[in-house]
């Protein structure tokens, strides 16, 4: 595990450590989940994707949805 040394403003540091207390792990912890989810919608072609996208795009890659068929659905449904 590799140590980063940030500077944070204190309220912001002490309100993370209220935050997570509250949900049973770390600052460091949280950092580094951010950090992850962060990283993770950086493959090539998904630069400037929300992270959000980025993650459900690569939940769906490889499935074997068809995108025509939910077009129409969503055409049906919003007419």
């Amino acid at each position: 595990m590799a140590k980063l040394t940030l500077n944070v403003d204190e309220s912001v540091v002490m309100r993370a450590k209220r935050y997570a207390a509250r949900r049973g792990t770390s600052v460091s912890r949280l950092v580094e989940q951010l950090l992850a989810l962060l990283v993770r919608g950086t493959r090539k072609g998904e630069e400037g994707l929300p992270p959000v996208l980025a993650r459900l795009r690569a939940e769906l890659k490889g499935s074997s949805a068809d995108t025509a068929a939910y077009r129409r659905y969503l055409e049906r449904k919003y007419r």
